[in-house]
């Protein structure tokens, strides 16, 4: 079967997207001419379009070669979001590694863009065009590992098993100071004030348990003493899952989190840390996969403006 060859020659009112222009060239749908360009079946003044999204300008010839009587399959492209990164899916779950700056949902203020907003515009390209349901939570200003369900009842599930404190839940953070204890557990009691601020308060009816425990792995100090605190990068396992915990806690013991804007921010800041960020990550997540029963984990590594932070200072003792 002999191949089709048309081309145009663009002009001010066809200049734009390569592949709409193909499409009108092949009187075919848009799906299969974005396929021709995947195929390799179109040219731009005679060099090969490698790109669906390539634009086109007036002068510029778009030729397409093809049969008409085969169907040209666009190949499969891989998500890309600023927001998340995809770390692990299947037909229930879906768990993501969050970027910092990202709410996890939407406030009463109706942003748009957050996390939970493009996990569902990702989940409905899929065949089974399925939403995302929110489990748990992390503040717009921190990074790291989440789990979502695709169904609510399996959300639910989820839910329970964080109210049970059965997930396993370690963040690593760089905090003010050097930390003088090895190893400890924070215990204590939190309520929410006013502006959703959270404080250490003694039990009572609208308090909760929080219990983080908490490992130094490198005490850091800087090059040169001008350049301000020593730091501490420490290891936090959340035995509680409660709103803000590290960050009440560390403040608390007088370790603020670096970059904190709410818990001791004049004391939170560092010369080297100027990033519009908490130096603060959910580095691991483990629970039982809510169909299956199997203990699931997964690990996220340091972001790598903590990782640059750790690199430019020394290790203490």
């Amino acid at each position: 079967m002999p191949l089709t060859s048309v081309s145009t020659t663009v002009d001010e009112t066809t200049e734009g997207r390569v592949d709409v222009i193909v499409r009108e060239l092949s009187e075919t749908s848009r799906a299969q001419a974005r396929g021709l360009i995947d195929h390799g079946c179109v040219t731009i003044n005679g060099n090969p379009c490698r790109s669906v999204g390539t634009t086109v300008k007036s002068g510029d010839l778009v030729a397409v070669k093809f049969d008409k009587n085969q169907r040209y399959r666009e190949k499969k492209r891989q998500w890309s979001d600023r927001t998340f990164q995809i770390v692990f899916e299947d037909p229930h779950i879906v768990v993501v590694n969050k970027s910092a700056g990202t709410l996890t949902v939407p406030t009463d203020r109706g942003e748009p863009n957050s996390l939970v907003d493009r996990l569902s515009i990702y989940l409905s390209h899929s065949k089974t065009k399925k939403e995302a349901f929110v489990v748990h939570r992390l503040e717009r200003q921190i990074s790291g590992l989440l789990v979502f369900g695709k169904h609510e009842p399996i959300a639910e599930l989820l839910i329970e098993q964080f109210k049970d404190r059965r997930p396993d839940r370690l963040f690593h953070a760089i905090v003010l100071g050097q930390v003088p204890e090895t190893e400890g557990t924070f215990d204590s009691h939190l309520a929410t004030g006013r502006r959703l601020n959270r404080y250490e308060t003694s039990p009572g009816k609208h308090t909760e348990q929080a219990i983080t425990h908490y490992k130094v792995l490198r005490r850091l100090s800087e090059h040169e003493s001008s350049l301000g605190s020593d730091t501490t990068l420490i290891e936090a396992t959340l035995e509680t899952s409660q709103r803000n915990q590290v960050r009440v806690q560390f403040a608390n013991a007088g370790h603020p989190v670096l970059g904190d804007p709410r818990y001791q921010p004049n004391e939170a800041k560092h010369p080297r840390w100027n990033r519009k960020r908490i130096a603060l990550h959910a580095s691991t997540l483990g629970f039982y996969h809510p169909v299956s029963g199997e203990l699931v984990q997964f690990e996220s590594p340091l972001p790598s403006i903590m990782e640059k932070f750790i690199a430019g200072a020394r290790s203490q003792r």
